[in-house]
């Protein structure tokens, strides 16, 4: 239930950031989607196993780069931030992965 509530709010974030980005004057809501995305990767992923979710990362990360979804008229530019926003908090998670791999290792 937890995983569902932060994928909800993660989807939620990257929507007002990309429809209304002069709400986030100070940074409050790109460091939710970092928070969001290392506390799903914390509770939903496991690091020792996380071979397809990293090629997920990579390929939204490839993607939101490419602008992909800007030929669409009208709110093709709208989806593009709101892919970025998604991207953010999975890259945060693709981190979190490496950091828990790396302390597990670390441990033994």
């Amino acid at each position: 239930m937890a995983v569902k509530i932060i994928v909800g709010l993660t989807v939620l974030v990257a929507i007002v950031l990309a429809v209304a980005p002069d709400v986030d004057t100070v940074g409050v809501l790109s460091i939710a989607l970092v928070v969001l995305g290392a506390t799903y990767a914390l509770l939903n992923i496991n690091a020792e196993d996380a071979t397809n979710f990293l090629v997920v990362v990579i390929a939204a990360g490839a993607a939101a780069q490419a602008d992909v979804l800007s030929a669409i008229p009208a709110v093709g530019a709208q989806l593009d931030a709101v892919v970025d926003g998604i991207v953010a908090a999975l890259y945060s998670s693709a981190i979190t992965v490496l950091f828990v791999r790396t302390v597990n290792r670390l441990k033994g």
